[in-house]
């Protein structure tokens, strides 16, 4: 995790420009989550929070980050009662059906174990919990084509660009609910999984 931890946090300066390019699709995303009913939510992946203040008021938010400096910057976003912790979602400090909602918005393809990272999101959610993911998956256009060739510069940047579901074994074991292409030419999936 340190490793990780002190790219974000040298990269969290960047983020206002990245979190323009991505607010759109997670505006959709939040939407979503906010139709479900009360309960508690973590976010995985936090970052500087700036969609923080999108959350419903009937949902307690924890939010987690590998990142200090993310995470500093997300104390000034969040609504009171947020919990904030720098901890890795692949090795979650939370007892076993936690949550009733996981969102992982443009967290699986920076982790270095994405099946990891599923089936820890499984073990904190309660049975009948939603995991709302927000990713880059390679399409099967020629932006496909774009990702593999990205990949040698992407991994420089803790950054898998070329990424399919088929590389998450463990996301089967959910209920896929909702499968939608978003953001320019599809190349950002929504998915809504259920844990059985």
């Amino acid at each position: 995790m340190a490793s990780t931890g002190l790219f974000y946090d040298y990269l969290q300066p960047f983020y206002p420009a990245i979190d323009l390019f991505l607010r759109t699709q997670r505006r959709r995303l939040i939407g979503e989550v906010n139709r479900q009913e009360a309960g508690q939510l973590l976010d995985i992946g936090v970052g500087t929070g700036s969609h923080l203040p999108l959350y419903g008021d009937h949902l307690a938010i924890t939010g987690i980050d590998v990142s200090k400096r993310m995470l500093h910057a997300a104390t000034r976003r969040a609504k009171p009662g947020t919990s904030l912790l720098q901890m890795d979602g692949q090795e979650l400090g939370f007892p076993d059906s936690s949550f009733q909602y996981v969102v992982l918005a443009h967290v699986i393809a920076v982790v270095k174990k994405p099946d990891a990272l599923i089936n820890e999101v499984y073990r904190v959610l309660q049975p009948g919990g939603k995991c709302f993911i927000l990713n880059h998956f390679t399409p099967a256009n020629a932006l496909g084509y774009a990702d593999r060739i990205f990949q040698p510069i992407g991994k420089l940047l803790h950054f898998r660009s070329n990424f399919t579901l088929a590389d998450i074994p463990s996301i089967r074991q959910f209920v896929q609910v909702n499968d939608q292409l978003s953001g320019p030419f599809g190349y950002y999936r929504q998915i809504i999984l259920e844990k059985k």
